[in-house]
């Protein structure tokens, strides 16, 4: 990899915030657009009012994930809207362009354009190490919500995929007794070999009456009206899939349940360990196309 590139990092919450900065203090150029004024002054980290200048960069790296829907950038920290369709006209074909979570309809206002945007979020590097502080923000949460210690409560990790995983060790490590549901039954094996608890994920209904957690890392429902009438009234569910989630919602809020779906944590609980993750990323797909 060259050890100077001009790089542009556009939108993004606090993640890419501290990926630009990591970029800068690596000795690349790098300016920023939908991002806000960078929270420390670094020699050449540039906060851009336009995208003048874009189209000569190495590598523009969009947010994870890109677009929050309606073909608009995802860019929390800026003011107002930005459409992707403008800013993809000022790039070129050239350009090593990635992003996270890419949706169709970015896919091809990308293709519309003769642009390829490699997805980072793709990367195994990068899902486990995102895993980890999610796995953190699990616990975070739980500490936060429950009125009991972690320590002795009984707690389900629905999936035992890199999240589910890593959620259900650390829950285990603070003393509760977790148990697992799983689709797969090699994921079951692994659960039982590392002394969870397992259950089938089709036979949930009719056993979710003792749990004090129920922690859903599986993005599609799992927790219907059915299994969540089966829960004590008290039960905190902590969904961490992505979108449409794992939790009927509407059912859970009849039912007086308390829901909370934590989307995004890495970048919520710990930017700085997430940039960094996304910036060793980056790094290795440069690499790999001899940049």
């Amino acid at each position: 990899m060259k050890h100077e590139l001009n790089i542009w990092v556009v939108g993004g919450d606090l993640r890419q915030e501290k990926l630009a900065q990591l970029l800068a203090e690596d000795g690349h150029t790098v300016h920023t657009y939908a991002l806000g004024e960078p929270q420390e002054a670094v020699p050449s980290l540039t906060a851009e009012p336009t995208l003048r200048g874009a189209d000569k960069a190495d590598c523009v790296i969009l947010p994870l994930t890109v677009s929050t829907g309606s073909g608009l950038l995802n860019a929390p920290l800026a003011q107002p809207d930005y459409p992707l369709a403008p800013i993809l006209d000022q790039l070129s074909p050239r350009q090593f362009l990635c992003g996270g979570r890419i949706d169709p309809e970015t896919q091809e206002l990308a293709r519309e354009r003769g642009l390829t945007i490699h997805d980072y979020f793709a990367r195994e590097e990068l899902a486990v190490a995102n895993a980890v502080p999610t796995a953190e923000g699990a616990v975070q949460l739980a500490m936060e919500h429950l009125p009991i210690t972690i320590h002795g409560s009984k707690v389900l990790v629905i999936g035992f995929g890199r999240v589910g995983r890593l959620t259900a060790q650390r829950f285990q490590a603070l003393g509760a007794r977790v148990s697992v549901a799983a689709r797969k039954y090699d994921q079951l094996a692994w659960a039982q070999a590392m002394g969870f608890g397992a259950e089938h994920l089709a036979q949930l209904q009719g056993w979710l009456c003792g749990y004090d957690l129920i922690v859903n890392t599986v993005p599609a429902q799992v927790l219907g009206r059915e299994e969540l009438e089966d829960l004590k009234p008290d039960c905190l569910i902590l969904d961490l899939a992505s979108k449409p989630g794992g939790v009927d919602l509407a059912a859970a809020g009849s039912l007086g349940l308390t829901v909370i779906w934590a989307l995004a944590l890495p970048g919520k609980t710990a930017p700085v360990t997430a940039g960094a993750a996304i910036r060793s990323t980056i790094y290795n797909m440069l690499r790999e196309i001899g940049c």
